[in-house]
């Protein structure tokens, strides 16, 4: 069992239900004799914490364990900071869906109890990246959990790109953009735009048209470590962009070339002990459990 003393604490901004719930969850881990560490940000919007505070870059480093209370959002951005230090993540719902934020905050003092007894289940979940060059020359880079998605901004022309994967051109497209999606993100972006549901343990990537001009065009699940590479056509009267997690953007223009792969490091994700999968999709996508009906 692992013995976590050092317990980081990160909040969603702009919600007094989440304040709340980060002093609930303050409270109980002194209790504990642990040590919270609170996130720079939710820190300034607590006057009179008296305790620890840490930036995220540092939080990773510092820390036996890290509980993210918000929505999925906010957990989305806490891994792309915290997968490089291996260091395991919980999460505590005070958004809408909660796929990853999965603890419910009317049993957070339970369940974090249980974690700490080391009654918990524990996956990893891989991160993909993304670099835009132009003239051979780096000008972008970002890193998602969920998705990496090629898509006009504010424009509503199409853009046309080729798709290259482990250097085999695949396709030449027109279309509203492409979704490159992880297993974690297929319950995201890539289900509405139509692709198919992927188990977080699958190690592959779905590749997701969006709109695209030709009917016969449907995603394609390709291998997890599979090299993508996308150029942006010449021809293009748009400057369309590139999006991690729909948090990180880089503008893009004709010409550039974005490759995608998957990145070394892994989130590490802790889930209460009774967390499954299908139950999850089944209550936030409402599937009937109505079993032979």
């Amino acid at each position: 069992m692992e013995q976590f003393h050092n317990v980081g604490l990160i909040g969603r901004l702009g919600s007094p239900q989440v304040i709340d719930t980060v002093r609930r969850l303050s409270r109980f881990l002194q209790q504990q004799g642990l040590n919270p560490i609170l996130e720079e940000s939710i820190a300034s919007v607590m006057p009179g914490h008296n305790q620890q505070v840490a930036g995220m870059k540092i939080m990773g480093e510092i820390t036996d364990l890290v509980v993210v209370v918000g929505g999925d959002g906010s957990l989305l951005g806490a891994a792309r900071a915290l997968a490089k230090h291996g260091v395991p993540v919980v999460g505590v719902n005070r958004g809408r869906l909660g796929f990853l934020t999965d603890i419910s905050p009317d049993e957070v003092e339970e369940k974090m109890m249980d974690v700490l007894a080391g009654r918990y289940t524990s996956e990893s979940r891989f991160l993909i990246g993304a670099q835009v060059r132009r003239k051979d020359e780096v000008i972008g880079e970002g890193i998602g959990l969920n998705d990496v998605i090629l898509h006009p901004g504010k424009s509503t022309r199409m853009i046309a790109f080729d798709l290259y994967i482990d250097g085999q051109f695949v396709y030449h497209q027109r279309s509203d953009g492409l979704i490159i999606s992880t297993p974690t993100g297929s319950t995201a972006y890539s289900l509405s735009g139509g692709g198919p549901i992927m188990h977080p343990k699958l190690d592959a990537i779905v590749i997701v048209p969006m709109f695209p001009h030709t009917l016969s065009s449907r995603p394609i699940v390709v291998d997890g470590n599979a090299e993508l590479k996308i150029v942006v056509s010449e021809k293009n009267a748009t400057y369309p962009h590139i999006s991690c997690d729909g948090q990180i953007h880089i503008n893009c223009a004709p010409g550039d070339v974005i490759r995608i792969h998957k990145r070394p490091h892994k989130l590490r994700l802790i889930h209460p002990v009774n967390y499954n999968f299908y139950d999850t999709c089944r209550n936030k996508l409402g599937w009937t459990a109505d079993q032979g009906g």
